[in-house]
């Protein structure tokens, strides 16, 4: 009896080791398991960020531009208004190249399409493909429908007078505000709203023509001796640009 006894203890005890061991052996693969999930899970190492892309160089102003152009003309503060009135330009639509039609009827004539005139000057009806809106209007002379259809100086009299044309003769200011380089036949309302804003302060709505635009600008105050502001010279350079071959008109 005391033999199965002790056999059986040491039984008992081999089974409990065996027990532990095995316990001790499944904590440690579930140890090693989350460990493993743990790696798994954790995020991925940062990535060094792209180099940044260099920006793309200025457009080079060829001979000839609008962009060339404007990188000749002075920039400088606008000078006072004072002493400011539309008769330092002259009379009103003057008749400037003695063809014996004011510089209305001429810019009409010409920038309408099929024109109908009553005499060898006067232009009664035209259609206007408006450069400014880019909509189409049916210019008819008379009360309440002549106003539709303006005849915009595209620089300002106003503009040019604080940008240089003080010094000017009055011979010369005559002949800018008749000058068919500085005139477009244009939708009353849009020349109502530029008023003798320059180009930091009113584009036309029409995209399309704003490099037109401001290179007739540049053109004009070429021509006269003007200047521009800072401001209205990087807002004219954002256009041109944009299209950098805009060539300069002559007329």
């Amino acid at each position: 009896m005391g033999r199965r006894t002790t056999q059986g203890s040491r039984s008992g005890r081999t089974s409990g080791v065996v027990s532990v061991v095995v316990i001790v052996l499944l904590l440690v693969a579930g140890l090693a398991s989350g460990l493993l999930d743990q790696t798994t899970d954790a995020a991925p190492a940062p990535t060094a960020p792209a180099a940044a892309q260099p920006s793309p160089p200025a457009p080079t102003a060829a001979p000839g531009t609008a962009l060339d152009l404007l990188a000749a003309l002075p920039v400088k503060g606008r000078a006072a208004k004072t002493g400011y009135d539309r008769a330092q330009f002259g009379p009103r639509w003057h008749d400037v190249d003695h063809n014996g039609c004011d510089t209305r009827n001429d810019v009409l004539g010409v920038q309408l399409a099929d024109p109908v005139r009553d005499g060898r000057c006067r232009v009664t009806a035209g259609t206007l493909h408006d450069p400014y809106t880019g909509t189409t209007i049916a210019f008819v002379r008379g009360q309440g429908t002549s106003e539709l259809v303006q005849i915009d100086h595209v620089v300002a009299l106003s503009d040019a007078w604080q940008k240089g044309a003080q010094s000017l003769t009055p011979e010369r200011r005559t002949a800018f505000a008749n000058d068919p380089l500085n005139l477009l036949a244009v939708d009353g309302a849009a020349n109502s709203q530029k008023r003798d804003g320059d180009a930091a302060t009113w584009l036309p709505k029409n995209r399309d023509f704003r490099c037109a635009y401001v290179a007739r600008q540049v053109a004009v105050k070429t021509r006269y001796g003007l200047w521009v502001t800072p401001a209205e010279h990087d807002a004219v350079a954002r256009v041109l640009g944009t299209c950098p071959a805009e060539p300069v008109p002559v007329r």
